[in-house]
């Protein structure tokens, strides 16, 4: 090749790269799809309320003055991984959506989570589980924002076994959230020097609960987990209140509860559950704050669950790493990566490290459900109990099994 066509090239080669960098920077559009259970069992926990939620953070991230295009997509997986996998298939390919958000449902997610690394496009979760998510299925295109199993177990599993309830029966939902919570439970309390007695598989959103109850009521466990969540949680605790269950002296354990499931079941009912969350609208002033604005665009003037809070931060911070970056660039692995790289800060969490695994550093609490006279109004259903640290909170990345963690 002669000089000058040497020359020739390269001067080819920067003109395409200074293109390709350019409409990089120009595009400014987004399109996230909000995938979860619209009409069952965790609808009232996500639902239409994660919708209005991502819209919130839209508004609120002040892109839309900076010039960017955001749509939000919204879709009904029924608790089913091939209907998941099936939408977000379409959202990909079709309608070239950048990120799907929220996935409660643990199979789902797991499923979505292997399709978008697939794609190299964004999986926003907050409504899923399952610590397997940052753990032995992480992936460089997943976060994991709000909460997992192995917080729910390190918080409720381990308080009730110190307080005294040292034998467990399990009443757990036949899937893969329902698998991963009793598991990592089971870990806790057998390592806080309890036993476990036993438990008994149930299928996703039953009605009907009362063989499973008569077997841990027969137990003689000390404590009944619940390793389940939404319509099958207070289905089991309604029906448990028929059988005499707490009268007769065993405790509810309600190791996954959101503020929609009390509001449902009512203090009556409810009072004396011990459970953990990341977030409670009346934790502080900005707490409240949001929560009262979110209440007024909520499709049911509902207060804010744990999930559709986190799912608000989260997409906040996604679309922070998207200003950050100049522009979309259609990579899902290179916009995790800038969100790893970009300090989270927000109104409902503060600040707190995005580790490499995908998971989310943020306090827990050990919430306890008050007492019909001690509620000064309505959504007034927690008391804190105890703050559990970050780093408590999460499993220590010394012991994650993602292979993204450099040991």
């Amino acid at each position: 090749m002669t000089t000058f066509a040497r020359r020739s090239a390269a001067l080819l080669a920067c003109a395409a790269f200074g293109f390709a960098t350019s409409a990089y920077a120009q595009d400014k559009t987004i399109k996230i799809g909000v995938l979860n259970d619209m009409s069952s069992l965790y609808a009232d926990i996500g639902g239409p309320n994660s919708v209005a939620a991502v819209k919130m953070a839209v508004e609120d991230s002040g892109l839309k003055a900076k010039g960017w295009t955001i749509e939000v997509l919204s879709g009904d997986h029924q608790n089913k991984p091939d209907v998941g996998v099936n939408i977000a298939r379409q959202w990909i390919d079709a309608d070239k959506v950048d990120a799907i958000a929220d996935t409660p449902s643990s199979g789902v997610a797991l499923a979505v989570s292997n399709l978008v690394k697939d794609k190299n496009s964004v999986l926003l979760n907050s409504g899923a589980a399952t610590a397997d998510l940052t753990g032995k299925a992480c992936t460089p295109n997943t976060i994991s924002f709000t909460y997992d199993t192995y917080m729910l177990a390190n918080g409720t599993g381990k308080a009730l076994t110190k307080a005294g309830g040292d034998s467990w029966f399990f009443l757990t939902a036949d899937y893969a959230f329902g698998h991963a919570l009793e598991r990592d439970t089971s870990s806790v309390v057998t390592a806080t020097g309890g036993k476990v007695l036993g438990g008994v598989k149930h299928p996703l959103n039953t009605s009907d609960f009362s063989s499973f109850l008569l077997q841990a009521q027969s137990s003689k466990a000390k404590v009944i987990g619940l390793a389940n969540a939404g319509g099958d949680t207070t289905n089991a605790i309604k029906q448990a209140s028929e059988f005499g269950i707490v009268a007769g002296g065993q405790k509810l354990a309600a190791l996954l509860l959101f503020i929609n499931d009390v509001h449902s079941l009512g203090l009556k009912t409810a009072q004396g559950l011990t459970f953990t969350e990341s977030f409670y609208w009346d934790l502080n002033d900005q707490t409240r704050e949001w929560s009262k604005r979110f209440q007024k665009v909520s499709p049911k003037g509902a207060m804010p669950s744990m999930t559709v809070a986190g799912l608000y931060a989260e997409i906040l911070h996604y679309l922070k790493a998207m200003d950050a970056l100049g522009g979309n660039p259609h990579d899902g692995a290179k916009v995790v990566a800038k969100m790893k790289e970009l300090p989270t800060d927000d109104p409902l969490f503060g600040k707190g490290p995005l580790r490499a695994d995908g998971r989310r550093l943020i306090p827990a609490y050990l919430f306890e459900v008050k007492k019909p006279e001690e509620s000064k109004g309505p959504w007034d259903y927690y008391k804190l109990v105890a703050t559990i640290a970050p780093e408590d909170a999460a499993k220590p990345l010394k012991d994650s099994e993602c292979p993204l963690v450099k040991k």
